[in-house]
């Protein structure tokens, strides 16, 4: 039995959670047992993630429940080792992930409203809940396992004040069988943010990373005596988004220090404990910021992104032993990395000669969204023809997001980014006629801020040559999933400086770790046996993108990269450690 009144109370003692995060959806399963030893023997008792949406049903309807989304194996692997666990399911994680957890299919509703008490938006979570939580209910505490806490939403009050959201969410999870202790989580350093996140019959946590004294003394004074005290996201360390100078880090010492006070004072979920992978396109996106977050969610956490154990491991596993005896396990799990060297390019084919063998196109008169033709992430492509009387001597976009390249007969002319995305773009020494092609890449959704309504991708209005809107278009989903990139066909032909597929070939004796180096190359996306691994982009500060074992297999394994700027290089280099920048 788990309780809470003044105190944590576990089966009628006093109980302080010791909690690391880590997040399963960020880690290939093979590994999922040894960063749950390696948080054992931290002096962790409790494991926390989350749990999202997007990640188990991509596409209305449609679950997922094994290999990487086998949450349930998760739990039990956590259970077997003595780990209590916080869930955390709420429709809306943040988590520096796309859309925030949020399913991008909710955006074909064009009067979707998130987060709030918007009918079809609540039966979308109702259905999902009616799938999900049946699922988590037996590993209960007071069913015989060890879940201990659910969160009802993330840092809501950051967002709104539709308590009623909060008393639906709360309700619908107790329908379907949750029956353990509610918790939310905010920001403690501003009253009206704090409350505006809290809801009967849940107790309120905080999120922060430093000043754990004065935090936890305004969460006191916002919730009244007589309540435990817990920092739910314990940030010691932060993210990453291409194009920062340089990986952030926090001092050991100093997060250490932090991690002292908290724990005099009460209880504690490292955020992170191992960060992971963005893997795929699941980076997301903080509101504000023209670029996504890198692929690696390293978060300088105690563990690495790939497991390894750091200083500031070392030197928490030292603070904790003041508070708690440390229970050590044996490692169970044999990990090694390898440099497996430089590797030459065996195949190329550039886009536009290769695009419908993947890809089908939708025939529409004017643009469509990403959204509207049933596309989540990735890329999409609209073409049209111009007439054989008109000469193009100006591109604009009308409601685009969130980078667009455009070529005239397969040449370059104009990336639309960021500030100039919507502007005027003059064209000179054109020919008549011929065909335009739109390259739109979907940097990922926000998952941060009030903005999540207004992210739908691609072209969502229209574009004008020469001052006037152009119809008529074909539009191709590149959403590079696993049968895209297997239906490539590497003999169809290669134009230069256009977006390209590279394939290189290896063999591999041993099944190792390593990162894939992308010097040479600009701007894309990279995929091991079909897996998609990540995004990559020179401007940093992320320069490898790491390659666990388990994607590998004995023999020949395939690297395939999509470049979209025409800049590569002819060979690649496979080494032994990572290179955040």
């Amino acid at each position: 039995m788990f309780e809470i009144k003044d105190k944590f109370y576990l089966n009628g003692e006093a109980f302080q959670i010791i909690s690391g995060s880590f997040h399963y959806f960020r880690t290939v399963p093979e590994y999922w047992q040894d960063r749950l030893e390696k948080l054992v023997n931290m002096g962790c008792n409790t494991v926390e993630t989350y749990i999202p949406w997007n990640f188990h049903e991509p596409n209305k309807g449609e679950f997922y429940w094994d290999g990487m989304h086998d949450i349930c194996r998760f739990i039990e692997l956590a259970q077997n080792l003595g780990l209590y666990i916080i869930i955390r399911p709420s429709p809306y994680i943040c988590s520096e992930w796309e859309f925030g957890g949020l399913p991008a299919w909710l955006l074909q509703d064009k009067g979707m409203r998130l987060r709030c008490c918007y009918e079809p938006y609540l039966q979308a979570v109702k259905d999902y809940y009616s799938v999900l939580i049946p699922k988590l209910v037996p590993y209960q505490i007071d069913k015989g396992g060890k879940i201990i806490l659910f969160q009802i939403e993330n840092e809501y009050g950051y967002y709104g004040n539709d308590t009623a959201y909060l008393e639906f969410l709360r309700d619908t999870m107790r329908e379907y069988g949750i029956t353990v202790p509610f918790v939310t989580s905010d920001g403690p350093w501003s009253e009206p943010i704090f409350k505006s996140g809290m809801v009967d019959g849940a107790l309120a946590t905080g999120n922060f990373g430093s000043a754990a004294e004065w935090q936890f003394g305004q969460m006191k004074q916002f919730m009244g005596d007589g309540k435990p005290l817990m920092c739910m996201e314990f940030w010691n360390g932060w993210f990453n988004a291409w194009g920062d100078e340089k990986h952030h880090t926090t001092a050991p010492e100093k997060a250490g220090a932090e991690l002292d006070e908290l724990l005099k004072r009460g209880s504690v979920n490292f955020y992170m404990f191992e960060g992971g992978t963005n893997f795929g396109f699941m980076a997301g996106r903080n509101g504000g910021n023209k670029t996504p977050d890198v692929t690696s969610y390293d978060y300088d956490a105690p563990l690495t992104e790939d497991g390894q154990i750091t200083s500031k491991y070392e030197l928490f596993r030292e603070i904790i032993s003041k508070y708690t005896p440390i229970r050590e396990i044996p490692l169970t799990t044999e990990i090694k990395r390898k440099a497996y060297g430089k590797i030459v390019c065996s195949g190329k084919t550039d886009l536009f000669s290769v695009l419908d063998k993947i890809s089908m196109p939708v025939k529409s008169n004017f643009p469509l969204t990403m959204e509207e033709i049933g596309q989540n992430y990735g890329y999409i492509l609209y073409r049209t023809n111009i007439k054989e009387n008109e000469t193009v001597k100006e591109v604009r976009l009308e409601g685009a997001n969130d980078r667009v390249q455009c070529y005239h007969n397969n040449e370059f002319l104009h990336t639309f980014f960021a500030e100039n995305l919507w502007e005027k773009v003059e064209i000179s020494g054109r020919n008549a006629g011929g065909r335009i092609d739109l390259l739109c890449e979907n940097l990922s959704r926000e998952n941060f801020g009030t903005g999540l309504e207004n992210q739908r991708k691609g072209i969502s209005c229209g574009v004008k040559i020469n001052d006037h809107r152009q119809f008529g278009y074909e539009i191709y989903p590149l959403s590079l999933d696993k049968k895209q990139i297997e239906a490539i066909d590497f003999d169809c032909g290669y134009i230069e400086n256009s977006p390209a597929f590279y394939r290189f070939d290896f063999e591999a004796d041993e099944l190792c770790d390593t990162f894939l180096n992308t010097d040479g190359f600009d701007k894309g996306c990279a995929f091991i046996n079909g897996f998609n691994l990540g995004r990559f982009w020179k401007i940093g500060p992320q320069k490898r993108l790491y390659i666990p074992a388990p994607l590998l297999k004995k023999g020949k394994n395939t690297i395939i990269i999509f470049e979209t700027e025409g800049n590569a290089s002819d060979s690649i280099l496979l080494c032994k450690e990572a290179d955040l920048g």
